[in-house]
C-alpha cells in the first residue's frame, strides 16, 4: 500500500449531509483521493433483528440521493456499498489502496459493536481511522466525566451540568467547493452499481406514504422557515403546542432531519442561541427549542451510560414491572382498532406519515402501558421503532420508559383520558376525521366517544360501532382505576427489592412508591366530598390560614436546588399549610358520639384527608396535566414533607376504619369519607 499519499474513506452513517460535518473535513485534507461511501447494511432490513418501516427506509433513500447530488456538485459523488460493513471494507482498503478511514461517532449499541470490529480490520490492513463528534452537541464521555463519572439522571442535573461545561462548540467549517476526486478504474467504484437504489428494489412491497421528504436541502429548508418568525422562535413552549394540528404541524419537525444527521444539532443550537440574544424574556429549557436539544443530549448521553438501556431486564434504572403479555391488546392498538377514535387517530397517522406530535405519543404511550392496556413498554417501543421515521435508539426507549413511569417518570397516578385530553384541543374532531374518515360524518358531541352515540345517530352518521368501527376494547375508568392499583404494587416491590440490596443509589431519580400510590389514591377525593373546593384554592386557602414556621421551613427543606427546586419548595409549603387545615376541617365534621372515639376518628380521618390536600396543592400548584416529560414541562417530585404526610395517610387508614365502627352511624359515614378519598384517580382531566 503506497504511503506516500493519502487516499480517504468518509464513511456516511448518520451525518447525510455536508455541512458541519468534521469527519468529512478530515478525509478531505491533504487527499490525492476521497471516495464517500455509504454501507447498505442487511440489518436494517432483517425482520427478525430490527425492524424499518418504508416510510423511514425511503426517507434515508431521499437523504442518500440529496446527499450525492451535493456531491456531485464539488465534483465528487457518493459510493453506495452493499453488503455487511466487515466484509464490504476489507475488500475495498485494498482495492482503493486506502490509507485513512474517517467516520462520524455514533454511540448507539449496534454502531459501537460494528465500529469496534471495523477499526480492528482497518488496523489490520494499516489504515488509519479517524473519528469525529458531531451527531450530539457534546461528547457524552465528556459529560459523564465532568459529572463525577456517572451520568445525571434528571433533566434538572442534566442542564445544571452543562451550565457548568458552556456551549458546545460551533459547527465546523463547510467543504472545499470542489472536493478530492474518485480514484479511476476502481470496480467498487462502478456508477452502475454504486447507485442509491429505490425503496422497491430494495424489497420493499408497499409504497411510502409520508408527507416528509429526506435531505440536507430540505432540512435547511425547514430550519429556514422555522426561523421565518423569530418571535415564534424565542417564545416557544412545547407543552403549549397544539398535539392535534396537521394541516401545519404545531412544531418544527426537524426531529427526523437530527435522526438522520441531515440537519446538524450544533447549526440548529447555534441559530437559536442568536435569536435568544436578540430577544429577552425568551421561553427556558426544558420547554423551550433549546430545551428540545437538551432532552436529546439528555437522553443520548445517560442512554449510552446505562447497560441494557432499551430493555427493563438488566436495566438499573428501569423498574421492574410484570406488564401483561396481551397479544391482542398490543395488536389492537398497533392496528389502530382500540375503538377510542383518539387514540386510533394518532397510530394512523404514525402508519401513513411516520410521525406525530409528541403529546400524541404520550397519548398511545400511556394508553398501551400503565393507562389502559398495562402492556410492556419494550412491545410499544419496537412498534415506534419501526414506524417513526425520526425513530433515534435512546431516545425511543427513554421516552417509552418516561411515559410508562418506569424511569425518569414517577407519577404513574397522572393518567392521559383518551377521550378528554384530545377534545380539549380539537373540539370538532378534525384530527379524528382526517385519520380516521369512517368517523367523518359523526356529529362531535359524539366523535371522541362514538359508542355513546343513539343508534339513530351512528346509522346517520354511516357508522355503526361493532361494524363499521370497533367497540372500545377496554373501559377507561375501571381499567386506569385499576392499572393505578397495580403500578403502586409494582412501585413497592420495587422499593422492597431496592432496600434489600442496600438502597438506592442516592440520585434525585428516587420516590417511595408508598406514598406516591397514597398520593394517587387520594388526589381525585378533594375536588369532590368533603370539600366543595377546587383544589387551588383550597391550597391557597390552606397556605394563607395554616401555614406555620415548622411547616414551611420543614417542607421548603425539600424543595431541591435550581429552578425547579423553588417551585417544589413552594408546593410543599402549601402541601403542608393544606395539611394543617385539612386536619382542622375534618375535626370540625366529626360526628362520632364519644370524646375517644372523636379523637380516633379526627387522627386517622385527618391524615387521609391531609394527603388529599397536599396533592391537591401540588397539582393545582403545578398545572398538573399529564403533559410534562420530553418536551414538556421538567417533573417535579413531592419533598419530603408530602412524603411524611403520605406515609401518615397511608399507616392510619386501619385506624380510621377501627374508629368507624365504633362510632355508630356518624362512624360508618366518616368511613365512607376516608374510603372516598382513597379512590384512586381514573382520567387525566
Amino acid at each position: 500500500m503506497a504511503a506516500s499519499r493519502k487516499n480517504s474513506i468518509i464513511w456516511f452513517r448518520k451525518g447525510l449531509r455536508l455541512h458541519d460535518n468534521p469527519a468529512l473535513l478530515e478525509a478531505c485534507k491533504d487527499a490525492e483521493n476521497m471516495y464517500p461511501v455509504f454501507v447498505l447494511d442487511p440489518f436494517f432490513l432483517q425482520q427478525s433483528s430490527y425492524k424499518v418501516s418504508v416510510n423511514r427506509y425511503n426517507f434515508l433513500l431521499e437523504s442518500l440521493r440529496d446527499l450525492d447530488a451535493s456531491l456531485k456538485a464539488r465534483g465528487s459523488r457518493l459510493l453506495v456499498l452493499r453488503g455487511k460493513p466487515e466484509e464490504v471494507f476489507p475488500r475495498v482498503f485494498g482495492e482503493w489502496d486506502i490509507t485513512h478511514l474517517c467516520f462520524e461517532l455514533d454511540t448507539e449499541p449496534y454502531a459501537r459493536t460494528r465500529d469496534a470490529r471495523i477499526q480492528q480490520l482497518a488496523e489490520e490492513a494499516g489504515v488509519q481511522v479517524q473519528t469525529a463528534i458531531s451527531h450530539t452537541l457534546y461528547d457524552t464521555e465528556m459529560l459523564v466525566a465532568r459529572n463525577g463519572g456517572r451520568p445525571p439522571l434528571t433533566m434538572v442535573s442534566f442542564c445544571n451540568l452543562v451550565s457548568r461545561v458552556g456551549d458546545p462548540l460551533p459547527p465546523a467549517p463547510d467543504p472545499p467547493a470542489t472536493l478530492p476526486s474518485l480514484g479511476e478504474g476502481k470496480p467498487s467504484a462502478d456508477t452502475a452499481t454504486t447507485g442509491v437504489p429505490t425503496w422497491q428494489e430494495v424489497g420493499f412491497k408497499e409504497a411510502p406514504t409520508s408527507i416528509f421528504k429526506g435531505g440536507e436541502t430540505e432540512a435547511l429548508r425547514r430550519l429556514s422557515a422555522s426561523f421565518t418568525d423569530l418571535k415564534w422562535v424565542a417564545d416557544f413552549k412545547k407543552p403549549d403546542t397544539d398535539p392535534s394540528a396537521f394541516e401545519r404541524p404545531a412544531t418544527t419537525v426537524l426531529s427526523p432531519y437530527l435522526k438522520f444527521g441531515c440537519l446538524s444539532a450544533r447549526l440548529f443550537h447555534v441559530r437559536l442561541l442568536e435569536v435568544y440574544r436578540k430577544h429577552t424574556g425568551h421561553s427556558q429549557p426544558p420547554v423551550s427549542l433549546r430545551g428540545q436539544l437538551l432532552w436529546r443530549e439528555f437522553f443520548y448521553t445517560v442512554g449510552a451510560h446505562t447497560p441494557n438501556f432499551h430493555r427493563m431486564e438488566g436495566n438499573p434504572l428501569c423498574k421492574q414491572i410484570d406488564w401483561d403479555a396481551n397479544e391482542e391488546h398490543l395488536a389492537a392498538w398497533r392496528e389502530a382498532r382500540t375503538g377510542f377514535p383518539w387514540i386510533d387517530a394518532i397510530m394512523t397517522q404514525l402508519r401513513q406519515w411516520g410521525w406525530m406530535h409528541h403529546l400524541a405519543r404520550h397519548s398511545v404511550a400511556c394508553f398501551l402501558t400503565r393507562g389502559d392496556l398495562y402492556v410492556s413498554w419494550e412491545r410499544g417501543m419496537e412498534v415506534f421503532e419501526e414506524y417513526l421515521i425520526d425513530q433515534d435508539h435512546y431516545l425511543n426507549a427513554a421516552n417509552w420508559m418516561w411515559l410508562s413511569a418506569s424511569a425518569f417518570f414517577n407519577q404513574y397516578f397522572r393518567v392521559y383520558s383518551p377521550i378528554s385530553f384530545g377534545k380539549k384541543y380539537d373540539p370538532d374532531g378534525k384530527f379524528i376525521r382526517k385519520f380516521l374518515p369512517v368517523l367523518k360524518d359523526m356529529p362531535s358531541k359524539y366523535i371522541y366517544e362514538p359508542w355513546t352515540a343513539p343508534p339513530e345517530v351512528q346509522r346517520r352518521a354511516g357508522c355503526i360501532i361493532g361494524r363499521d368501527y370497533p367497540a372500545p376494547i377496554v373501559d377507561h375508568p375501571v381499567v386506569s382505576k385499576r392499572n393505578i392499583a397495580r403500578m403502586a404494587a409494582a412501585y413497592r416491590a420495587n422499593k422492597s427489592a431496592t432496600d434489600a440490596d442496600g438502597g438506592g443509589d442516592g440520585s434525585d431519580d428516587d420516590v417511595a412508591p408508598t406514598s406516591m400510590a397514597a398520593a394517587a389514591a387520594a388526589s381525585k377525593a378533594l375536588r369532590g366530598r368533603p370539600s366543595k373546593k377546587t383544589s387551588a384554592s383550597t391550597a391557597t386557602a390552606a397556605a394563607a390560614a395554616a401555614a406555620t414556621p415548622k411547616a414551611a421551613n420543614k417542607a421548603a427543606a425539600g424543595g431541591g436546588g435550581g429552578a425547579d427546586g423553588g417551585k417544589s419548595g413552594t408546593a410543599a409549603v402549601a402541601a403542608s399549610s393544606a395539611i394543617a387545615a385539612a386536619s382542622a376541617f375534618t375535626a370540625r365534621r366529626s360526628g362520632a358520639r364519644s370524646k375517644k372515639d372523636v379523637e380516633a376518628a379526627e387522627t386517622a380521618a385527618a391524615a387521609n384527608l391531609a394527603l388529599a390536600a397536599a396533592t391537591a396543592a401540588f397539582r393545582a400548584i403545578n398545572n398538573s396535566e399529564a403533559d410534562d416529560g420530553p418536551g414538556g414541562a421538567a417533573d417535579d417530585k413531592p419533598t419530603a414533607a408530602a412524603e411524611e404526610a403520605a406515609a401518615a395517610a397511608m399507616n392510619s387508614t386501619s385506624k380510621a376504619r377501627t374508629a368507624g365502627s365504633r362510632g355508630g352511624s356518624g362512624g360508618n359515614k366518616r368511613q365512607r369519607t376516608i374510603q372516598e378519598a382513597l379512590k384512586p384517580m381514573t382520567s387525566g382531566e
